[in-house]
């Protein structure tokens, strides 16, 4: 079969296209036919050796993918051979097949196609994770969503109109936020031309935001926290600026609010349960229309490592899928 591999660590221009035995499946694994493959930034981050988790070398990038169950493990229950489905794998999604945990497999809705499936999980995961179980965010209140038309971002403002919350998108052009508006923002800022402090202040009324969501870091975090409301609530999702922020903690004492760590990908492997309740919420919202992957570009798997460069150099809007 066809693998894109990561030998070593290095730009996405880097990985080649090699084959490689078929994967087995072990006792509670199952072996997935690969239909595509979400892009994340965590991929990026795995081929520069900056990710939390470091799979040795050689490696397929690729953290969630969509597919079909080809063959069974022994001691896997409650899955088929032809079942689809979706499933976090962390790496190795950039290959025709995969051996994965059966218990990190969800079974998908009809009407979902590939591409949709392979965008869905990681970002409406994290980012309905961030907004719910650690924001709280509550119908009313005003939600600023930071990187809002990247993968997570867009993801984060579907899901915070769907909640009832108002939503200001944030991003760095107006070509952005023009497809967030098309993916319910009330508000926009272009952080790239206007100061994000005191735009985030005159569309609040001087009140600040409830909720901040921050994908970014870098520059961009403290004057979001300077805008916040009383006991407002500032999601860190991740740096996709590269730079982690050094907060001056006094302004936690003085705005009474809260800075909140979101890391989904331990709460998945922590809480599966809960993660399983939330991913069936997100079907929900799915096939009743309220949220819609944005896929916005598509490559075959020998061109994989142009889909990283992509979300590399900050071009992506929504999510980049590899097709294989």
């Amino acid at each position: 079969m066809k693998t894109l591999l990561c030998k070593q660590f290095g730009p996405p221009e880097s990985l080649v296209l090699e084959d490689v035995p078929p994967p087995q499946a072990r006792a509670g694994q199952i072996v997935v036919e690969v239909k595509a493959c979400g892009v994340n930034f965590p991929d990026v981050l795995l081929l520069e050796n900056k990710y939390q988790f470091k799979p040795p070398l050689p490696f397929a990038p690729g953290g969630e993918i969509s597919g079909v169950v080809k063959t069974i493990g022994e001691g896997v229950s409650g899955l088929s051979g032809g079942d689809r489905i979706l499933a976090s794998t962390g790496a190795g999604g950039f290959a025709e097949e995969i051996a994965i945990p059966a218990s990190v497999v969800i079974k998908i809705p009809d009407a979902m196609d590939w591409n949709t499936a392979a965008a869905f999980l990681m970002t409406y995961g994290t980012s309905y994770y961030a907004l719910k179980d650690r924001g709280r965010l509550q119908p009313g209140e005003t939600l600023v969503v930071l990187g809002a038309a990247g993968g997570v971002g867009l993801a984060a403002v579907e899901l915070g109109h769907a909640m009832g919350a108002r939503v200001i998108a944030a991003a760095s052009s107006e070509e952005k936020l023009a497809v967030c508006r098309e993916h319910g923002a009330d508000e926009t800022i272009d952080y790239s031309k206007e100061d994000l402090k005191e735009r985030m202040r005159a569309l609040t009324d001087g009140n600040g935001a409830d909720v901040v969501y921050d994908p970014v870091g870098g520059a961009y975090s403290e004057p979001a926290i300077r805008s916040t409301a009383w006991e407002g609530r500032f999601l860190v999702i991740g740096f996709a600026a590269g730079d982690i922020p050094r907060i001056p903690l006094n302004l936690t004492l003085l705005k009474g609010c809260q800075i909140i760590g979101v890391f989904w990908g331990a709460f998945v492997g922590r809480e599966q349960e809960r993660h399983r309740q939330n991913t069936q919420e997100l079907f929900d919202l799915y096939t009743k229309g309220k949220i819609r992957p944005y896929v916005s570009s598509t490559y075959p798997l020998a061109r994989g490592g142009e889909a990283i460069r992509e979300l590399a150099d900050r071009r992506a809007k929504g999510k980049v899928v590899v097709v294989i």
